[in-house]
């Protein structure tokens, strides 16, 4: 019995998170954005370029993951602003990543999709990026899932204003 009833929560749960639209992506809030926007300010009063770099690196993913949309462009911005200078291959994969959070979070899910398959080309194993990858799969089908809903509700409203006008015709 309780292993049934933990397979039903486990059922809810998954179908709660389907509608509901959440992930496992984390969210960051205004005081981290704040804390690394001062870090970076403190780097370029003199610190080594490699600093610089954490700190920047730090700044843009606490940016995609903020929830203000204006602070997930900024950190759009920042990292594809910065790619072209990057030879490292694992500053690489984390800037792909970061961007492809940017991306989806911004609800560019193509985009974000071809971002952390570069990202697994260059990892092919790395969790992170196959759990973004998942999320960006169980997204893009629920939306169209949804969307198959709003579709078949507005025919259905559509036939049935036609069938009421035909009987309303039939009556005269």
């Amino acid at each position: 019995m309780a292993k049934l009833e933990g397979k039903l929560a486990t059922m809810f749960d998954s179908v709660g998170n389907f509608f509901s639209g959440s992930d496992h992506i984390p969210w960051c809030d205004g005081d981290v954005v704040a804390g690394c926007e001062r870090e970076v300010s403190e780097a370029e009063k003199g610190s080594s370029d490699e600093l610089m770099k954490e700190c920047l690196l730090r700044l843009s993913w606490a940016l995609v993951h903020s929830r203000r949309p204006e602070d997930v462009q900024r950190g759009i911005a920042m990292l594809e602003a910065s790619l072209p200078g990057t030879s490292n291959q694992l500053q690489l994969r984390e800037k792909l990543y970061l961007l492809a959070v940017g991306h989806y979070r911004s609800g560019e899910f193509s985009r974000s999709r071809e971002l952390v398959e570069r990202c697994l080309r260059i990892a092919p194993d790395w969790r992170q990026a196959l759990t973004l990858k998942k999320t960006i799969e169980d997204r893009v089908t629920k939306d169209g899932v949804i969307g198959i809903g709003i579709a078949a509700t507005a025919v259905g409203l559509i036939a049935g204003g036609i069938a009421a006008a035909a009987s309303a015709s039939r009556r005269k």
